[in-house]
């Protein structure tokens, strides 16, 4: 039975659980794939140096499916930023309408993105962050937990407070993030008010995705306690998967007597973390990773993943229901 929520609703789609954006691993074959399957596939804009590899990216995925997708636009601290409204200009070129953007001071992204008419899922882990991005007239938050992976925020709040502070707090729908593997999980966050979830540690862990055989199989062994919290320091904290390299990184932050980036950036290089899903050595780089590892114990496709994900969600909301007991008449 399709699942019928502001998320569903709005963008097409029929099980509410959207791909989360992930640098090098958005690409057309995943995003079309969790788009068929009914869920909502995202490509990462950031993956292509420039925006026309983005443009024939868009092109690739629409040859790949009917069905709706989206674009992650994530805007990060850099020397040479990227040219984020290039970007943006592509999608809206493209006719891409739903774009789900992160990062610092989005407000001209957003600002454009609305303009040509698109729905835009913000990304964030703290309420401030939330009712910011509300004022710049986004339509859904997707409201980030501590246990996610990636980019975690400073504030260290679960999404058990977080989902619930913001079903109090919020006046747009939302999305759950962090922590989602399962219907379960899906029934769960929209018990807290969710209108759907987001996964991206999970369809990491899937047949379409283009990465390693070796990461996906080291995914399923590992636990939830194989991550380790990065460069918080720099109040830039990072979950990633717990290796040798997050180990000496986070022994040079601790024991730095400078507290100079410098120090610690040849551990954490984005390059090396690449190379991880190219060459299948999960020790190589650093490669993030959720709590949620623990939780994975396959490698399905998309299709059956967001299939089962929908009956385990279907199921137990029938159950819990059951739970409630008519009251005797006296």
């Amino acid at each position: 039975m399709p699942f019928n929520t502001e998320l569903t609703r709005r963008l097409g789609i029929t099980v509410p659980v959207v791909q989360g954006g992930m640098q090098h691993v958005g690409y057309a074959g995943l995003a079309s794939a969790v788009s068929n399957a009914g869920g909502l596939g995202i490509l990462t804009a950031l993956i292509w140096p420039d925006p026309e590899g983005l443009r024939q990216e868009i092109r690739k995925c629409r040859k790949m499916t009917s069905r709706p997708f989206a674009v992650n636009i994530t805007l990060l601290p850099a020397l040479v930023p990227p040219n984020y409204d290039a970007y943006a200009q592509v999608v809206i070129d493209e006719g891409v309408n739903i774009v789900e953007t992160a990062g610092n001071s989005p407000g001209p992204v957003i600002s454009k993105l609305k303009k040509a008419g698109c729905i835009v899922l913000h990304k964030c882990t703290t309420i401030r962050h939330a009712q910011a991005a509300v004022k710049l007239g986004v339509d859904f938050l997707s409201i980030d937990g501590f246990e996610c992976a990636g980019h975690v925020g400073e504030s260290d709040i679960t999404n058990f407070i977080l989902l619930s502070k913001a079903r109090q707090t919020l006046e747009v729908p939302f999305i759950a993030s962090g922590g989602f593997a399962d219907g379960q999980g899906l029934a769960a966050a929209l018990s807290l008010g969710a209108c759907g979830i987001n996964m991206g540690t999970r369809f990491l862990c899937t047949v379409e995705s283009p990465i390693h055989q070796n990461i996906k199989e080291e995914i399923v062994r590992a636990q939830e306690t194989d991550t380790t919290l990065v460069l918080r320091r720099w109040r830039n904290t990072t979950r990633l998967y717990k290796n040798k390299i997050t180990q000496q990184a986070l022994k040079v932050e601790q024991e730095s007597t400078t507290g100079e980036f410098s120090e610690i950036a040849p551990f954490v290089s984005g390059k090396r973390g690449r190379e991880v899903f190219l060459n299948g050595d999960p020790e190589h780089g650093v490669w993030t990773a959720g709590q949620v590892i623990g939780l994975i114990h396959d490698i399905p496709t998309c299709k059956d993943l967001i299939e089962r994900i929908e009956k385990e969600a279907e199921d137990t909301l029938k159950e819990k229901i059951a739970l409630i007991a008519p009251s005797s008449k006296l």
